[in-house]
């Protein structure tokens, strides 16, 4: 009943979590939005201490039952183990699994890293290796494509009949950066739990690391009853942890995810699942204690980590001639959404996992290829502009570098200042053009003449910087090409 119970819970976060990231109408994240905010890297980004609090109370009394129902990117190891182990059994393999000692030095080494890389501000190497993120990017960047052009064949058909129930959806380019780091983490990843099952959760990931310093003594676990043992090693060779130790008649709860395969498998009855902690012995409190310091340990270092961590559009050519495609111009400040707090903040809480540049309808979040903000999300206006009514983004941040706002707020945020390239500017041509200024949705910009001498002199773009708030409908909307000939720069505050 445990194994069922777990299987289930598994499918259905694997599942809601997957098909939120595929989703690009926004419509399902008011019902499936939580389980993003279970996530353990983004409860600790946004300082969800309910969430951290329920999440350590939870390991410490039944162990790393998190990796093995909410994390997504262990249910795709168990299901790539499942297939491979099936594979290994027709041909007649029954013991897929052996017992395996834990690789310390690796595992804590990798933790150690991650910590300090997050104290740092490398929010990228932390990015590259928590779970959800690397599930995150794996989805954004290889399968909704494949979703979008799916949804697109199915918007034709039904264009054709008639029905509007599907419409179509640009499918945007990836930054090759992100998608590499994708592909190889997805071979990686497919590669070790075909071959170990568990291998990188338990060797490489930093969350399965951190919630092993409070497994160790979690209060219920798998207990063998050393009596009733034959050593027959079936348990031993379905365990993909490789943490069952049949010789010593001991688990490894450090690397045990809570599966239940084992659970059942005894012909003996010799293993269950039950109360664990024992009255204190002095023989037996070093270990206790030791995994009590380990706790407390990797606790501090989190939980001090955090505070000092928290200090596409389509072209219109009316079938007469191909535009030219525009290029993002050189931004000195990068622009960020409306509701993070700064550029500063919203880098150093984000978690790369691309939720935001999934979903976004305007086509204006991409990951960025700069070596300071690898894969996190960046604005440009080539595909489109951020409208004042769209607040998606903050809504479905499950990290808070994104806070969530209203549409009314948004227009408080000035999140950059158009600048106007005079040698660029059409009218300095003669051309009449005025776009920019017709499409400012807060009146920002006006056309006033060049020559203010001549009364019959054109008209060239001027912008209020106070009312700008940085939406960018000017630089997407100007026919200059490649580069518009009014930016956006990115302000490193936004008021």
């Amino acid at each position: 009943m445990l194994k069922k119970i777990r299987i289930i819970l598994e499918i259905v976060f694997f599942t809601g979590i997957t098909i939120m990231l595929l989703d690009f109408t926004g419509a399902l994240h008011a019902w499936l939005g939580w389980m993003v905010k279970l996530q353990l890297l983004p409860a600790i980004m946004a300082v969800n201490v309910a969430v951290l609090a329920g999440l350590f109370v939870i390991t410490l009394l039944f162990g790393r039952i998190y990796c093995s129902t909410v994390c997504p990117l262990g249910a795709y190891q168990d299901g790539v183990s499942h297939i491979a182990v099936s594979a290994r059994r027709r041909r007649g393999n029954r013991k897929p699994f052996a017992f395996k000692k834990e690789k310390k030095i690796l595992r804590y080494t990798v933790l150690v890293l991650t910590i300090a890389a997050f104290i740092a501000g490398l929010q990228y190497v932390v990015a590259i290796l928590a779970p959800y993120s690397a599930w995150g990017r794996i989805v954004r960047n290889l399968f909704q494509p494949v979703y979008i052009l799916l949804n697109n064949i199915f918007a034709g058909w039904a264009e054709r009949a008639g029905s509007y129930a599907f419409y179509p959806k640009e499918i945007l380019a990836v930054s090759a950066v992100s998608l590499i780091v994708a592909v190889l983490t997805l071979i990686l990843v497919t590669f070790l739990s075909a071959a170990r099952g568990r291998a990188y959760c338990n060797s490489v990931c930093p969350v399965g690391s951190l919630l092993s310093l409070v497994s160790r003594a979690s209060m219920f676990r798998p207990v063998i009853d050393g009596e009733k043992c034959k050593s027959c090693r079936m348990c031993e060779h379905n365990c993909k942890s490789s943490c069952i130790d049949i010789t010593n008649k001991k688990i490894d709860y450090s690397r045990c995810v809570d599966c239940f395969d084992c659970i059942g498998q005894c012909k003996f009855d010799a293993i269950h699942y039950r109360f664990a902690w024992k009255p204190r012995k002095k023989a037996a409190s070093e270990g206790t204690d030791a995994g009590r310091r380990a706790f407390l340990t990797g606790s501090a270092l989190v939980v001090g980590s955090t505070v000092l961590n928290a200090q596409g559009r389509k072209k219109v050519d009316g079938g007469f001639a191909s535009l030219t495609p525009k290029i993002p111009p050189e931004r000195e400040t990068p622009l960020t959404p409306p509701g993070s707090r700064s550029v500063k903040d919203f880098y150093s809480r984000c978690t790369a996992c691309q939720l935001c540049i999934a979903e976004c309808p305007n086509g204006v979040l991409r990951p960025s290829s700069d070596l300071s903000r690898l894969m996190q999300p960046e604005m440009s206006y080539e595909n489109g502009y951020c409208r004042p009514e769209c607040t998606r983004c903050s809504e479905l941040c499950p990290a808070g570098a994104i806070t969530k706002i209203t549409r009314e707020e948004k227009t408080e945020y000035h999140i950059g200042t158009a600048r106007v390239k005079r040698d660029l500017c059409v009218a300095e041509d003669g051309t009449r053009c005025g776009n920019c200024a017709r499409h400012c949705p807060v009146g920002a910009i006006m056309m006033v003449p060049i020559d203010p001498d001549d009364e019959g002199s054109n008209l060239h773009p001027v912008v209020a910087e106070e009312l700008c708030i940085g939406c960018g409908a000017c630089e997407n909307l100007c026919p200059s090409r490649p580069i518009s000939a009014i930016t956006v720069e990115g302000k490193e505050v936004h008021v």
